[in-house]
C-alpha cells in the first residue's frame, strides 16, 4: 500500500508503518500520527496534530479538522445511496454520484469501529462513542452512543474517575 506522491504531508506527519497505509490525493496536517491499515482518499483533508488509529477509512469528501482522534476501525461513509450500477446496467463512475461531504471539528474523539454516515458534522470537541452510528449532526461538545448514535451527555460535565486495582478480587473507583 502506497503514500502517493500526491499527498500533501504537513511538518513531523508520523506514519510508522508507511508501507501500510494507502494515502493518495489527499492533505495531511502537521504533527498528525498515521497508524497501519489507514486509507485516506482523494479530496480528503486531515487537520494538524490528529491521531488516526489503524485500520481506519478516510474517504472522499471528509474534511477533518485540528486535535481530532480516530480510533480503530472508523469509518466514513461518502454515499448515503450507493449502487454498484446505473440504471441501464454499466458500472458506475464518479460521474454518477455527488459526494456528500462529512465535518468532523476541532478537538472531536470517535471511538473504535464507529460508522460515520455521509454529510453529517460532528461539533467541536464532541465525543463518538465505540460502534455507534452516526446518522444526523452532532452537536458540538456532545457525547454520543448507539445505532443510532443518540446524544447521551456533554463532554464538558464529565468527571473523569480512575480505577485503581486494590487487590485479588476487586477494583476500587477513586
Amino acid at each position: 500500500m502506497p503514500i502517493s506522491d500526491t499527498v500533501r504531508l504537513g511538518r513531523n506527519v508520523a506514519i510508522p508503518q508507511p508501507s501500510l497505509v494507502n494515502l493518495y490525493g489527499c492533505v495531511i496536517g502537521d504533527d498528525t500520527r498515521i497508524g497501519a491499515f489507514v486509507e485516506i482518499q482523494k479530496n480528503a483533508v486531515v487537520g494538524a496534530h490528529c491521531k488516526i488509529s489503524s485500520h481506519s477509512f478516510v474517504c472522499e469528501g471528509v474534511i477533518v479538522g485540528d486535535g481530532v482522534f480516530i480510533g480503530h476501525g472508523v469509518m466514513f461513509i461518502n454515499d448515503r445511496y450507493p449502487r454498484a450500477t446505473t440504471e441501464n446496467g454499466h458500472l458506475q463512475t464518479e460521474a454518477d454520484w455527488v459526494i456528500d461531504a462529512t465535518h468532523v471539528k476541532h478537538n472531536a474523539s470517535i471511538g473504535s469501529n464507529a460508522t460515520i454516515v455521509s454529510g453529517v458534522t460532528i461539533g467541536v470537541g464532541a465525543l463518538v462513542g465505540a460502534g455507534a452510528v452516526v446518522t444526523k449532526d452532532v452537536p458540538d461538545y456532545a457525547v454520543v452512543v448507539g445505532v443510532p448514535a443518540r446524544v447521551v451527555g456533554d463532554v464538558r460535565m464529565r468527571r473523569r474517575t480512575s480505577i485503581a486495582y486494590s487487590g485479588a478480587d476487586s477494583l476500587v473507583a477513586d
